[in-house]
């Protein structure tokens, strides 16, 4: 099983885009790449065609150059037609007396009998289909099944773009230029911090392709073809460069974002478009965007909405192209070094721009509880939300203060704010961060346990210098939401493996995969739902899709090794529903015993407290859980029936509510009863007062963001245990939100 970390090395990835002159020579890369680390003697990869329903051979290593292109086969025929016609890979040793085999004549297929072959599935619909044989004294053995699963999952992106690129190249249409809308040009806007931080730069508004249309009305100097091949080559070298930069800093980002950008500029239709309008006299920064405008109108005409989205890419491309041809002689739309400013913002989108270095970011929706802020924080990205939708319109050459502890935005502030904020800078840079101490006790000595929140393995860089007690919360999701296909169990296994190396003798609490509401899976059709808070997310998304619950399930127990292991579940409502998942988890125990794979059978079992009808029942569930984890983000949602992405409702979630604190007060007294463990891992602990009324309600485990570790640790040494539950105690008894106020912030009424 060496090759499978190969597989994960993006970086053999970017050797196959570099060596590639275009898309057929990058496929043919591509299957002597596997060829060679399975050691077969032949690697097929074939493409499939939706409109004919049949499966066409676009790249091999091993038979007669001359069959692809030729060799057809219809959907169910032959051993590469069923295998993706039924999803599942076949292995034989003996594929002339398979039953589905089919015989061409001429290509020599005979000579290798040894066959497997894996589906390449890509958001829920067939790409293809890749093969490897071998000769007859050399058979697949699983372990080489299980590689091939890996190579599927991980190139489904890079063969669905060049699938893309193949299929766009015979349509050419045009479309029309959106027209400028009125700038703002100076203003003061308060928002909400998402992602603390401060930043001061030009901005770069994200909408609809503007920097694209921002270069088609710019006037250019002459160029020659010579610019444009030399752009062409620094363009690659430039994205070849940033997927290496997502790869070293984003290890749980195993997938190249970045795919289509380089398969685009691997096209010979794309490229010799651009060249044929060049040799007819027309200056290469407009023949960039003449042929750029047909393929933009291709991929919009597209149903299928994976393909609209990739005309973002395309636009992307031509800017970056252009930049690179015209170089210094004018200044062209970009993102590095800027604040940008966003309608939206997936987390692949966050990812991009982080490896782009920019500045800061202000999205025009959205909640701070999102995981696009989550995401932020972790990549030390300064984030806004603001519900202000003619900051799309800010003039592009503004410059924006902004001061994303407390919210603030300065559009092309004046002098003296741009005065304070320096002075400002300059005390925090003075101020020397408080060392933390290896326990954490309140004033009279009670011991509080300080956990962190991860959600990705850069956050265990953050952690080295910071003092806890282990990982409260493992988001699991992120690794999915941050790809483009569902990551395999080996793919998780290799993420989750070093976080439990990462974090060696210390309680770490997994967390399965919480999906749906405001964390979509692009890939996914069934996390795009109307109203999906209420829809099918979390435990529920996992217990309707066994197959990747349980995959999941495996690899954290692999990975949890000799480890402190807890396995959480989301959004648990029923007895029933605990008691489903838990079985599921000792079924994938035992299967792991049964086949002899090292892993822990014994994790900690619990579930996250964040659903109304769970606190009803709390404790029954007490009694069948071994811990308890409050997820205040989400109980506060449900119990007040506040989206906490919609900023406008904002002013409902109220995490003070009588109802939110009385329900965490019977929570933490049903966990006291059974003696079973119970910790807040939600943004509830990230606050002072509401920290004083959490230890008062006998609460002893917070788990919380890192950068809110050393502080918290500062306000707990300062609080006394004693008077902490006597204000607990006062506060469930009131009723009325501006009295509870008044007890948790006396100093902003005194």
């Amino acid at each position: 099983m060496e090759h499978i970390n190969l597989l994960l090395d993006i970086g053999e990835l970017n050797w196959v885009f570099k060596d590639s002159a275009d898309t057929e020579a990058l496929l043919q890369n591509v299957v002597k790449m596997v060829a060679r680390h399975m050691q077969a003697d032949v690697c097929s990869i074939y493409f499939f065609d939706e409109k004919n329903q049949e499966l066409v051979l676009r790249a091999n290593v091993g038979l007669k150059k001359n069959s692809i292109g030729k060799i057809k086969m219809k959907l169910g025929e032959g051993i590469a037609g069923s295998c993706l016609e039924r999803l599942e890979h076949v292995c034989t040793e003996d594929s002339l007396a398979h039953p589905d085999f089919k015989y061409f004549p001429g290509i020599n297929e005979e000579l290798y009998k040894s066959f497997l072959a894996e589906p390449i599935v890509s958001k829920d619909s067939r790409v293809g289909v890749i093969v490897l044989q071998r000769k007859e004294d050399n058979p697949f053995k699983e372990n080489d099944a299980q590689a091939l699963r890996i190579i599927s999952s991980q190139l489904a992106t890079l063969i669905e773009n060049a699938k893309l690129m193949t299929s766009m190249n015979q349509y050419i249409k045009k479309i029309k230029a959106a027209e400028w809308k009125p700038q703002l040009e100076a203003k003061f806007i308060k928002g909400k911090s998402a992602s603390r931080g401060y930043a001061y730069a030009r901005i770069a508004v994200i909408e609809d392709g503007n920097a694209f249309e921002d270069v088609e009305k710019m006037s250019f100097a002459q160029h020659s073809p010579a610019d444009f091949y030399r752009a062409v080559k620094e363009t690659e070298k430039q994205i070849e460069l940033l997927q290496r930069k997502v790869e070293k800093n984003l290890t749980d980002a195993a997938s190249m974002i970045f795919t289509s950008h380089l398969m685009i500029l691997k096209d010979k239709t794309f490229i010799n478009g651009i060249i044929e309008q060049i040799n007819k006299g027309k200056n290469p920064p407009e023949a960039v965007i003449s042929v750029t405008k047909k393929y933009i109108h291709i991929f919009l005409a597209s149903p299928n909405e994976y393909i609209r989205e990739k005309s973002k890419d395309i636009e992307d491309l031509a800017v970056r192209i252009i930049a690179n041809i015209v170089r210094n002689e004018m200044e062209l739309p970009g993102v590095k070094g800027r604040i940008v400013i966003a309608r939206e913002m997936y987390p692949s989108d966050v990812l991009r721009l982080s490896s782009e270095q920019i500045k800061g970011a202000i999205l025009i929706s959205g909640g701070v509880t999102s995981h696009v802020s989550i995401l932020a924080g972790t990549l030390g990205i300064p984030m806004v939300i603001v519900n202000e939708p003619t900051l799309l319109n800010v003039n592009r050459k503004a410059k924006i203060l902004l001061d994303a502890v407390i919210g603030n935005i300065y559009i092309n502030p004046p002098p003296d704010i741009l005065d304070e904020f320096s002075d400002r800078l300059e005390r925090k840079a003075k101020e020397a961060p408080a060392a933390m101490t290896p326990i954490t006790k309140t004033r009279d000595g009670l011991k509080i346990q300080l956990m962190a929140n991860v959600n990705l393995l850069k956050d265990l860089e953050t952690l080295k210098e910071l003092v806890c007690d282990g990982i409260g919360l493992y988001r699991s999701e992120f690794p999915f939401i941050i790809r483009s296909n569902y990551p395999t169990e080996e793919e998780q296994y290799f993420v989750y493996r070093k976080l439990a190396e990462g974090m060696p003798g210390k309680e770490i609490t997994f967390r399965t995969l919480d999906v749906g509401g405001d964390k979509i899976l692009s890939y996914s059709r069934k996390t795009k739902i109307d109203n999906p808070v209420l829809g099918l997310r979390s435990i529920r998304f996992s217990l309707k899709n066994r197959e990747i619950f349980a995959e999941q399930i495996r690899a954290i127990l692999r990975a949890g090794y000799e480890a402190d292991l807890r396995i959480m579940f989301p959004m648990i409502y029923s007895l029933e529903e605990f008691l489903t998942a838990k079985e599921i988890v000792r079924q994938c125990a035992a299967d792991l015993k049964e086949k002899g794979i090292r892993h822990n059978g014994a994790p900690q079992t619990g579930m996250m407290v964040e659903i109304p009808a769970a606190v009803e029942i709390i404790s029954e569930f007490a009694g069948i859980a071994d811990f308890f984890s409050i997820g205040t983000n989400d109980l506060i949602q449900y119990m007040l029936a506040v989206d906490r992405s919609n900023e406008e409702v904002a002013e409902y979630y109220l995490p003070h509510h009588p109802a939110i604190l009385r329900a965490v007060k019977k929570i933490a007294a049903a966990a006291q009863t059974a003696k079973i463990d119970i910790s807040v891992c939600g943004d509830m602990a990230n606050s002072a007062a509401y920290i004083k009324f959490l230890i008062g309600a006998g609460i002893t485990k917070l788990s919380m963001n890192p950068e809110y570790l050393g502080e918290n640790q500062k306000i707990i040494a300062a609080l006394d245990a004693k008077e902490c539950r006597q204000l607990a105690e006062e506060i469930v008894g009131l009723s009325r939100v501006e009295d509870i106020e008044k007890m948790l912030w006396p100093e902003k009424y005194s």
